[in-house]
């Protein structure tokens, strides 16, 4: 049974499975283990017997077609839904494809064919891959990646990797933590960053250090395995425990919607013979009682633990589950000079309180900025509301002008045509008739009856000015007047590089490749690394000072990714905004100074066309430009990774790695959308 009886609880962390010994019986496997009160939710088994070699049975066997089958003989007992549903296959540990003994070497390769293919067949989720062995696993990813990229169906490879280097290892070489996430990161490459491929990340120690871990942040680490020695008993109590460490691990990993396994494997066995034993070991505890008595502690504590410390551990607030649904989420950005927005585009930015809350903050001081006490009853304020969307900018800066005692007029300029009807409405009701005055037109191209004192907008976009702030602003600004306010008065746009690979997966893999991977989203980053800190990219202030500066930008930004970790991928950057609405009040996301309890703004990430290894105290220089033409508007970027920094002739023939990609807005012309 799952983790956690909760409706509400959809996300696979929930489940836990059983890594468990190659047995005859799949039947037996299922009924001791998921079935008749086994505990848990899947099994994670050898899908052929240890002892199979295709070379002996070439040599020794029959030649009958019952003789050759590799699989035991009981693998179609159970129901093609059981297969299907509780059971993850586990390549055999003894393939090695890239084995200098060719023996090995061939009987590996036709083995890890027949056992893609019979998982494939069995219609299973996910097959686990064994980590790779030696200094070369070339043509190990080679296989993974042919069966990737032939395999119509969305069954899934985990590769295996430990944190540290198991005890017992045979193979010869030592490895650091790095070492195993460099593995994994050429192992991907090879397999061109297949959304189908992710980690099924070993924990062997009691408690793996913090550097082993921080590789791993941003990863699609899709099961975290802990093994049966990890557990252990407080003065001779049967209730099993965990470290205090080992407990917290298990929350972020949980917390992050990954598969915990129990493991009670022995892995690294060399011999046939070594095989065998542990198999006929295991057989003697086979039967059910004695599973139960031997596993339901382990199961027993990490249900415990998942109620503690589970992502739906403590009730959410409809606001929480929504965002949960978007974590690492890709979204289009919108276009609000091309596209006709959505009535739910409106309703959810006008339910986020917190913005609005700033907004009057700002619009309250710059009312009594603009008129002092003793004339408040007599000068009225011209107040125009750009972008007025169903009237929440309108409905606070009434709600301002109530608090301060200020007179107002507002003008309500609106493009589209679509919120009209309800705009309408609320300017025949009270609050607003007689004050306001609804204008539907594109504000860069009105003819105001009379200048504005200030001007209001919410067209700031995730990135600050990717939603046109500065072209709109620019052309209302013709109708304020010369000591006019502009809320907000400036924004600024924010750059970091980030590891995300769920992420870069979602852009790489749907439709055209190179045209999402020039594209910008909108998402919530969750399972990501930030390998430095933000930094400031364009700001733009309004009023503008002079009417003949461009909106076009340049700059380059050098960011020196620290030491720890020791290596990294850079997936793409991730976009934040700040913003300042007037004097100190500031409204925005960049991490270090956020705005707490806004949700409307997600971050933008930029996608690298090629992903970017970078080693620590090497330096990512990236450029960015900001394109301005008559119909369009865009960012193009440039990125230089400094690998050596011996000499300056020789950096830029033999150090840098190049992306370059373009994304562009529409902006509306007179003569319609182009």
């Amino acid at each position: 049974m799952p983790l956690v009886d909760n409706e509400k609880d959809t996300s696979r962390s929930k489940l836990c499975g059983l890594e468990t010994y190659f047995n005859k019986s799949m039947t037996h496997i299922l009924g001791a283990n998921v079935f008749i009160d086994g505990g848990f939710d899947f099994v994670v088994v050898p899908l052929m017997s240890p002892t199979y070699r295709p070379s002996l049975v070439q040599q020794f066997g029959s030649f009958s077609i019952e003789a050759s089958l590799p699989c035991a003989r009981s693998d179609l007992d159970p129901m093609p839904y059981l297969w299907q549903d509780h059971v993850i296959g586990k390549i055999s540990e003894w393939i090695d494809l890239d084995s200098p003994d060719e023996m090995v070497r061939k009987d590996s390769e036709t083995a890890f064919k027949q056992e893609l293919a019979w998982a494939s067949y069995l219609s299973l989720q996910a097959c686990i891959l064994p980590t790779p062995k030696g200094n070369s696993w070339t043509n190990y990813a080679r296989c993974a990646n042919q069966f990737l990229q032939e395999q119509p169906k969305e069954m899934q490879l985990w590769l295996r990797i430990p944190l540290v280097k198991p005890d017992g290892d045979s193979v010869e070489i030592y490895r650091t933590p790095d070492d195993y996430w460099k593995i994994w990161n050429s192992f991907r490459l090879m397999c061109d960053h297949n959304s189908k491929l992710l980690v099924a990340l070993d924990n062997w120690s009691t408690m793996p250090s913090e550097n082993s871990l921080n590789s791993w942040y941003g990863e699609p680490v899709v099961t975290f395995i802990i093994h049966t020695n990890s557990f252990f008993t407080r003065d001779g109590d049967n209730p099993k425990h965990l470290s205090e460490g080992l407990q917290k691990l298990i929350a972020y990993f949980l917390n992050h919607f990954t598969q915990i396994i129990i493991s009670e494997v022995q892995l690294f066995s060399e011999s046939i013979s070594e095989v065998q034993h542990n198999y006929r070991n295991v057989d003697a505890i086979s039967d059910e009682a004695s599973r139960r008595r031997h596993l339901l502690p382990h199961i027993h504590y990490l249900r415990s633990l998942y109620q503690q410390v589970g992502p739906l551990s403590s009730p959410l607030s409809l606001q929480e589950h929504l965002q949960l649904a978007v974590r690492d989420v890709i979204q289009y950005t919108s276009q609000p000079f091309k596209e006709i927005l959505e009535s739910v585009f409106y309703q959810r930015q006008e339910s986020d309180k917190k913005i609005y809350m700033m907004y009057k903050s700002a619009i309250c001081q710059a009312l009594l900025d603009r008129v002092p006490d003793e004339k408040a009853s007599v000068i009225t304020i011209v107040l125009v509301v750009v972008d007025a969307g169903h009237g929440a900018l309108v409905k606070t800066s009434l709600q301002a002008a109530k608090e301060t005692g200020r007179k107002l007029k507002v003008y309500a300029v609106e493009k589209n045509l679509n919120p009209l009807p309800y705009l309408y409405k609320k300017c025949n009701e009270k609050d607003w008739k007689d004050i306001v005055t609804l204008v539907q037109t594109d504000v860069r191209y009105w003819n105001a009856p009379e200048k504005a004192d200030i001007l209001v907008s919410e067209l700031l976009g995730s990135f600050g000015d990717n939603k046109l702030a500065p072209e709109c602003l620019d052309g209302a600004q013709r109708f304020l007047k010369e000591d006019g306010i502009s809320i907000p008065s400036s924004y600024t746009s924010f750059l970091q590089p980030v590891k995300n690979a769920n992420l870069y997966n979602s852009v790489k893999g749907g439709g055209d490749n190179i045209l999402r991977l020039e594209t910008t989203f909108n998402t919530r980053m969750y399972n990501v690394a930030r390998l430095a800190p933000c930094q400031p990219l364009f700001t733009f202030t309004h009023p503008k000072r002079s009417v003949k500066e461009s909106n076009r930008r340049y700059k380059k930004l050098q960011f020196v990714i620290p030491d720890d970790p020791e290596s990294a991928i850079v997936h793409g950057f991730a976009g934040y905004f700040d913003a300042t609405l007037y004097k100190d009040v500031h409204l925005g996301t960049e991490p270090s100074k956020a705005t707490p309890d806004v949700f409307s703004w997600e971050q933008l990430f930029f996608p690298l066309r090629e992903p970017i290894c970078v080693q620590r105290g090497s330096t990512l220089e990236a450029h960015f430009w900001r394109c301005c033409g008559s119909t369009k508007v865009g960012f193009r970027s440039f990125v230089v990774f400094h690998r050596i920094s011996f000499h300056i002739s020789f950096l830029h023939l033999y150090s840098i790695s190049c992306i370059s990609y373009f994304m562009f807005s529409f902006v509306e012309s007179k003569t319609g959308l182009v």
